[in-house]
């Protein structure tokens, strides 16, 4: 087969579903994988509406995903032929300074590149996944690719958020937007012991979804109600110790600053569009800290063991599941967020 199905950007609001080459090995480190089951991500539906205007057309969608190792380079020691695995969104190669210092590997200088964005991605029916040895890891006997799928993008994303956040037993922590990136920072933050965790956005749907799942202990409809005096209410007047900014609109950016508390800290893993403002004549009395960045993808193997243990459960945001020849109907609903949709899952193309 030279060539296979994908869903491809080819500028602001034009995404097709097209025949494209089968990817080949290129790097010696680099491993070919058979997608079995990927998602559709907020940042998709960024990029689809022009917002990302860095990202050139022509380029296959999609970061978030399990699969198959069908091809292996030479250097590849980690993973085999046969592996099912679940892949992180960013590739990094390990060995540069950032990487060594631990550092967010989107300043890999010499591999990091984000599936869908800078290399093409995997709503398709294969993807080449640069540094496999750092980039693939092995599901576990025992678990489904329902269970870990989310561990290479949104959960690792909301781990990262509720582990900036510093979160300390006994404390109340807000979550600004309960997307499915919010309800998996809900998550997270539950490992940490706060004494409360509050939902908070303007889809009632989406908060009466994440208090039900536990995943938050109250909600907050911000089109209702005074959420920063609300929280204040429930604190002493206090405020949130900690705040996640999920979303990266201004709205919810806003509230993140508003409603902790002085000394309290700020996380964002929201994906901006534009430049926020920050009221710093107002802010700097408070004394907050403010923490920011992109998904780190090192804890894949601590949540993929977390899953195991049953410590964390993110199955249930599975709304909707339907095969890659699907897919446009999947951005429209996903992205106007339709029919209840939470994550839209897909199966792999039906010839």
């Amino acid at each position: 087969m030279s060539t296979m199905k994908a869903l491809v950007y080819h500028g602001p609001e034009k995404i097709s579903i097209d025949d494209v080459p089968m990817p080949k090995i290129i790097e010696p480190d680099d491993a070919i994988v058979k997608v079995t089951l990927s998602t559709i991500c907020g940042t998709d539906i960024h990029i689809w509406h022009g917002g990302m205007p860095e990202v050139e057309p022509p380029r296959i969608l999609g970061h978030e995903f399990c699969g198959e190792v069908v091809e292996v380079g030479p250097a590849v020691r980690n993973v085999k032929v046969g592996d099912r695995v679940a892949v992180s969104c960013v590739t990094q190669c390990g060995e540069c300074f950032y990487c060594r210092r631990g550092s967010n590997y989107a300043h890999c200088t010499t591999g990091s590149w984000i599936f869908g964005y800078m290399i093409d991605g995997c709503q398709a029916e294969y993807v080449r996944v640069p540094h496999a040895n750092l980039g693939c890891h092995k599901i576990p006997e025992g678990l489904t690719e329902d269970d870990v799928l989310l561990v290479g993008d949104i959960l690792s994303t909301g781990y990262f958020g509720a582990e900036k956040a510093e979160i300390e037993p006994g404390d109340t922590v807000a979550v600004m937007g309960s997307g499915p990136v919010g309800m998996c920072a809900m998550m997270a933050a539950r490992l940490w012991g706060p004494a409360r965790i509050i939902a908070v956005d303007m889809n009632q749907q989406r908060l009466d979804f994440a208090v039900k799942q536990g995943y938050a202990d109250m909600a907050l409809n911000s089109a209702e109600v005074d959420v920063v005096e609300a929280i204040k209410d429930l604190t002493d007047g206090r405020g949130a110790d900690r705040t996640i900014e999920a979303v990266g609109v201004k709205g919810t950016f806003d509230l993140a600053l508003e409603a902790v508390r002085p000394c309290g800290n700020v996380s964002i893993i929201g994906v901006f569009e534009q430049p926020q403002e920050i009221p710093m004549n107002k802010m700097w009395i408070k004394n907050i800290k403010i923490s920011m960045g992109l998904v780190n993808a090192n804890r894949i193997p601590e949540l993929i063991n977390l899953i195991r243990a049953g410590r964390i459960n993110a199955k249930p945001l599975y709304t909707h599941r339907k095969p890659l020849n699907d897919l446009l109907e999947g951005y429209d609903v996903f992205g106007n967020k339709k029919d209840n949709v939470i994550k839209w899952l897909i199966t792999p193309y039906e010839r």
